[in-house]
C-alpha cells in the first residue's frame, strides 16, 4: 500500500512540474507577441504553485514576471518598481537579459521624464527621474533631477525628502568636464566626454584641449532645503541647514552665497551684506558679487557705497549692463532732495539765488548720469528705459539735437 502511495505521489509531482513549465512557456509566447495582459494571466496560474518550483524554474518565473510588469515601457511606475524587484531576483541566472532590459527601462524612463519636464508636468517628471535613480542608483544625478523638479511643482515635502537622501549620500554633483576651443568662433566649448572632445580636436574643428570639474551643487541643495524651511515658516531649521554644511566646508563660496540669500529672504539685509563682503574676499574678481553689494547698498540708502561697488563691477566686467543702469539710477536718485528744497523756496532774492544753485546741481546730476546711460545703450541698443531717460535728460538740459535723435530712437523702439 505504501509503494502504491509513493508511486501515485511521484506521478502527481511530475504532472505538476510539467504544468508549471507549460504555463511558463505560455508566458514566454505571450511576451514575444507583446501581449502582456495574457502573460500576466498565465503567470497568475503559476503563482499558486510557486512553493513547488525548483531554483531554475523560480528564476525563470521571476524574470518573466519582471518582463510582463515592465510591459515594454507601458507599465506604471508602481509596475516598474515591482518589475525591478523580480528582475533582481533573476539576475544570477539571466544576467545578460536583465542587464539589457534594465538599460532599456532606464532609457525609456528618462525619455518619459524629459518629455514630462519639457511640457512642464514637473510632478510626473520628478517621479520618472526618481525611478531612473532606482534603476541605476550609482547615478545620483537622477535623484538630484527628481528633487529639483519637485521644487518646480512645487511639492516641498517631496523635495525635502529627496534632498535629504542626496545629503545622506554626500552628493556634490561635481563632474569631470572636457573643453576645447572652437576654431571658427574662438570660443571655449564643453564636451560630454573626453572621446568626443578628442575627436573634435583630431578633426581640427577645435584646438587647445583642456579639462576641469563642474561646480559643486551642494550649495544649491542646502539653499533649496533652507528655502523650503523658510516657506514652511521654519527659519531656524533653514539657518541650521546652512550651518551644518558650512561646518564641513567653511570657505565654500556657494554655501556663503546661499546663506546670504536666505538672510535676504528673511529681511536681514545687514547680515546679507556682511556675508556678501565675506564672499568678495574669497572671490574678489567676481563682478556679480560686487554688483549685489551695490544693490544692497543702494537699497540701504548708501549711495556712495553703491556707486563704488558698481564701479568695481564695471572694472571687472566692462559690459555689465545693469551696473551702468543702476549707477545712473543712484545718481539720479539724489535729484529728489534737490527738487524738494527747490519747491520749498520762496520768492526772495536769496531764495532765487538758492534756486539757481540747486538747478545747476540738478543739471550736473543729469550730466553725470549721461555717460552711464549712453554706455548702457551702447551695450544694449534696445534698452528702452535707458533711451527714454536720456531723451528726458537732453530735454531738460536744452540739448535739442540730442533730444530729437533720442526721441526718434525711442519711437523706433515702440514701432518694433
Amino acid at each position: 500500500m505504501k509503494k502504491q502511495l509513493i508511486i501515485a505521489l511521484a506521478i502527481s509531482i511530475s504532472t505538476f512540474s510539467f504544468a508549471q513549465k507549460k504555463e511558463l512557456k505560455a508566458v514566454e509566447k505571450a511576451i514575444k507577441a507583446n501581449n502582456f495582459a495574457e502573460a500576466k494571466s498565465a503567470l497568475a496560474v503559476v503563482e499558486p504553485m510557486l512553493g513547488a518550483l525548483d531554483d531554475k524554474l523560480m528564476a525563470k518565473y521571476n524574470y518573466l514576471k519582471g518582463v510582463a510588469l515592465y510591459a515594454n515601457g507601458a507599465g506604471t511606475n508602481a509596475d516598474m518598481a515591482k518589475a525591478m524587484e523580480f528582475l533582481n531576483k533573476a539576475k544570477d541566472d539571466y544576467k545578460t537579459e536583465v542587464t539589457e532590459l534594465e538599460a532599456s527601462m532606464l532609457n525609456k524612463t528618462l525619455e518619459k521624464g524629459n518629455k514630462a519636464y519639457e511640457t512642464k508636468k514637473y510632478d510626473v517628471a520628478s517621479e520618472y527621474f526618481e525611478q531612473a535613480y532606482n534603476l541605476r542608483s550609482q547615478d545620483t544625478t537622477y535623484l538630484y533631477y527628481a528633487a529639483a523638479t519637485a521644487v518646480n511643482v512645487p511639492d516641498y515635502d517631496r523635495a525635502l525628502q529627496l534632498y535629504q537622501k542626496l545629503k545622506d549620500l554626500n552628493y556634490t554633483g561635481i563632474q569631470k568636464q572636457y573643453y576645447a576651443v572652437n576654431v571658427e568662433t574662438n570660443q571655449k566649448e564643453t564636451f560630454n566626454d573626453k572621446n568626443m572632445r578628442d575627436l573634435s580636436v583630431k578633426s581640427k574643428t577645435h584646438k587647445d584641449p583642456s579639462q576641469g570639474t563642474s561646480d559643486s551643487k551642494r550649495g544649491e541643495i542646502v539653499k533649496n532645503v533652507a528655502l523650503i524651511y523658510i516657506s514652511k515658516g521654519d527659519n531656524e531649521k533653514a539657518i541650521q541647514a546652512i550651518k551644518d554644511a558650512k561646518a564641513e566646508a567653511p570657505n565654500d563660496i556657494n554655501l556663503i552665497l546661499s546663506e546670504a540669500n536666505i538672510y535676504y529672504k528673511m529681511g536681514d539685509t545687514e547680515k546679507f551684506k556682511e556675508l556678501m563682503e565675506t564672499a568678495t574676499t574669497l572671490d574678489p574678481d567676481n563682478p556679480e558679487l560686487q554688483y549685489n553689494l551695490g544693490v544692497i547698498s543702494a537699497d540701504s540708502d548708501q549711495p556712495d557705497e553703491a556707486l563704488e561697488y558698481y564701479k568695481k563691477t564695471i572694472e571687472l566686467d566692462p559690459n555689465y549692463l545693469n551696473a551702468y543702469i543702476n549707477s545712473a539710477a543712484v545718481v539720479l536718485g539724489r535729484e529728489k532732495d534737490l527738487i524738494e528744497e527747490m519747491n520749498g523756496l520762496g520768492t526772495s532774492a536769496a531764495d532765487d539765488k538758492r534756486y539757481e544753485e540747486l538747478r545747476e546741481e540738478r543739471q550736473n546730476l543729469y550730466r553725470k548720469a549721461i555717460p552711464y546711460l549712453s554706455k548702457a545703450l551702447e551695450i544694449n541698443p534696445k534698452s528702452e528705459s535707458a533711451a527714454k531717460t536720456l531723451m528726458n535728460i537732453y530735454s531738460v538740459l536744452g540739448e535739442t539735437d540730442k533730444y530729437k535723435a533720442m526721441k526718434a530712437k525711442v519711437e523706433s523702439m515702440g514701432a518694433q
